[in-house]
């Protein structure tokens, strides 16, 4: 049974940090996409982050360029988000996902099998 139990999630200031962590048992990260989501109240699932699990290369949502950095650990099977100069429009409940099955695009929440339960991201200004 494939788990992804996120956490690491909380409340900071505009200009704050915080890093999210992604732990999985069940399903090896190196071998597929992985990525991270936000979904804001009344807003649609959007991407954040993708890795592709075999090389570690890494793809950014252009609001978060320059600010999060996504990696993963193959020795800890787990991912993690590092996110910083937090703003208040980055306010959402994260989730990370792991694809079964190859293809598709990264940024597309459909196209992964796996999900975790998210944590919540709250960035006050």
């Amino acid at each position: 049974q494939v788990q992804l139990v996120e956490s690491g999630g909380g409340s900071v200031q505009a200009g704050g940090s915080l890093r999210l962590s992604c732990a999985a048992s069940g399903y090896t990260l190196s071998s597929n996409w992985l990525g991270w989501f936000r979904q804001a109240p009344g807003k649609a699932r959007e991407a954040v982050a993708g890795i592709y699990g075999p090389s570690g290369a890494t793809l950014y949502a252009d609001s978060v360029k320059g600010r999060f950095t996504s990696s993963r650990d193959n020795a800890k099977n787990t991912m993690y988000l590092e996110m910083n100069s937090l703003k208040p429009e980055d306010t959402a409940m994260y989730y990370c996902a792991a694809k079964l099955v190859f293809g598709g695009r990264w940024s597309e929440p459909s196209h992964y099998q796996y999900w975790g339960q998210g944590t919540q991201v709250t960035v006050s200004s």
